[in-house]
């Protein structure tokens, strides 16, 4: 196929920022649409791109090169293997809905947009680089846009009508939180490019120079948690996750959807893509350490959803809980796992885009998130109610869903490495399946607090069409779940093999059994 499906994808949102310089800010119907039109081209392109990705090739595919500064060995290189091309398609589908949930915006429209837009196109870049530099380029512009729409669309957190924390806190506490990391981050990509010896920030360039001349243990050893800590504050990996659910709960809702349904999945796919892939010494000495933190993020992140009233807190301590299986999965490092955490990447992002969508719909009626507050919204709100069930259902791992297959995938391949792990990991399932219903039940059932305002459900099909995409995605995977799967296993299987033709000095306790 000549169409360059990957250039397109990246520049639909970016030309789409441009048009809405040329917009009049009091135009703001041409400002949605314009938004809509590009996240519907780069959807349609995605779905495509999973299409008829070659899963038997296998591999980076759809490739695009431009050189920059060939001195440095810099160009404008992008691809995708199986992961990057699932997660293109999530983030597509995320960015999509959450375009059509911010009709919601009121106020200074076009420059929410314009943001919001740069997030989408930074988001793309991230999982379509193939070249280290601006891989970090659009992993920063992926983050910056955070602050103003925190700052200027978000809304405070209170508590029994007093401020928790401010919207201007969480901004904040998010933009210092990922700029370290990010600062982190650079200082291993730094060492690794001078370490590598060849003068090139290409990706692919670099995996050839490795698997003929790996770098020293020692090296790898070092460099490896600058890239592991860097991009895992933004997983978030425990203890550097307390900015997180922060920022869930200031942010608009469709930023919420893409912070908690894509954002927070650049960490993991960093750290598989860079970390993992290029330093495989280092990984065999941190990864069970960051295995053992993953159990924090489990547990703890579970039981603290468990005592907020907040129903965006809720969320979003429940998506660092989450994201602790995804990244288990990862740090057990065998097919079953990886597949499974990359699966769960997909499937917990488009869940938590639901969720925290339809937070927002029941926020903007009820002008209220807190839970004691809530109450017998199922009969004013059916379709809602509705959607919440099936979030809930989708969150707790019901069968069904993509998340069971998923976290299926994941303890089972934990259980080949690290059998009490495997254990904590189904306790928190039973943690999640307690707060996701006690929640529901919450704002849903008993008795209806007759101080609320008069509330609409969302009745026309336009209202409900991104909640129905979102649930169609997670019952296809759910119910379906083969294409997806063999996509990600034509990257994670090579991936592991790589590992085990190629040791390093102290060996990945990996089984050779484990790759059938």
């Amino acid at each position: 196929m000549n169409l360059p499906i990957l250039p397109i994808i990246l520049l639909a949102p970016a030309a789409a920022c441009c048009a809405l310089c040329l917009v009049p800010a009091d135009r703001p119907a041409w400002v949605r649409r314009i938004a809509v039109a590009a996240t519907a081209v780069s959807l349609l392109l995605a779905l495509t791109l999973v299409w008829i990705y070659d899963r038997a090739g296998g591999g980076y595919q759809f490739e695009a090169m431009i050189p920059w500064i060939p001195r440095l060995g810099i160009g404008f290189h992008l691809g995708v293997d199986g992961i990057g091309a699932t997660l293109v398609l999530l983030h597509a589908l995320c960015a999509f809905s959450g375009v059509l949930i911010s009709y919601a915006i009121k106020e200074r429209v076009k420059e929410y947009y314009f943001f919001y837009l740069l997030l989408i196109t930074g988001v793309f870049g991230v999982f379509t680089s193939l070249d280290l530099f601006f891989f970090y380029f659009f992993y920063e512009m992926a983050v910056i846009p955070m602050y103003p729409l925190i700052g200027i669309w978000g809304s405070d957190v209170k508590e029994k009508g007093v401020v928790r924390f401010s919207k201007d806190y969480a901004a904040m506490k998010l933009t210092i939180y990922l700029t370290a990391g990010a600062v982190l981050a650079l200082v291993g990509l730094l060492w690794l490019y001078v370490g590598a010896g060849v003068r090139s920030f290409d990706l692919v360039v670099l995996e050839q120079q490795f698997r003929s001349a790996p770098l020293a243990a020692q090296l790898q050893r070092m460099i490896f948690p600058l890239l592991a800590i860097g991009f895992g504050i933004i997983a978030p990996l425990w203890p550097f996750h307390s900015w997180s659910p922060i920022g869930h709960a200031a942010a608009p809702s469709a930023v919420s959807m893409l912070h908690a349904g894509v954002l927070m999945k650049l960490g993991a796919y960093a750290i598989i893509r860079l970390a993992i892939n290029l330093l495989p010494a280092g990984a065999a000495m941190w990864l069970p350490w960051i295995a053992g933190l993953c159990l924090m993020n489990i547990i703890y992140g579970g039981l603290v959803a468990m005592a907020q009233k907040d129903l965006k807190l809720i969320i979003g301590y429940s998506s660092s809980s989450h994201m602790g299986y995804v990244l288990l999965g990862i740090a057990v490092l065998t097919p079953l796992g990886l597949n499974g955490a990359v699966l769960l990447m997909f499937a917990h992002g488009i869940m938590t885009a639901l969720a925290f969508a339809l937070v927002g719909h029941v926020y903007d009626e009820t002008h209220t998130r807190y839970l004691p507050e809530l109450g017998g919204l199922a009969k004013p709100l059916p379709f809602i109610a509705t959607c919440g069930v099936i979030a809930a259902m989708a969150s707790s791992g019901l069968p069904g869903f993509g998340n069971f297959v998923a976290e299926l995938l994941v303890i089972l391949g934990t259980w080949d490495r690290y059998r009490l792990h495997a254990v904590l990991a189904i306790l928190g399932v039973v943690i999640t399946s307690v707060y996701m219903l006690r929640m529901v039940r919450g704002v849903f059932f008993g008795p209806v607090n007759e101080a609320l305002p008069h509330v609409r459900d969302a009745r026309t099909p336009f209202a409900r069409f991104p909640y129905l995409v979102l649930i169609a995605t997670l019952l296809i995977v759910g119910c379906w779940p083969k294409p997806l799967v063999e996509l990600i296993d034509a990257s994670t299987r090579p991936f592991v093999k790589r590992m085990l033709e190629h040791p390093p000095e102290r060996g990945l306790t990996i089984t050779e059994g484990l790759i059938r």
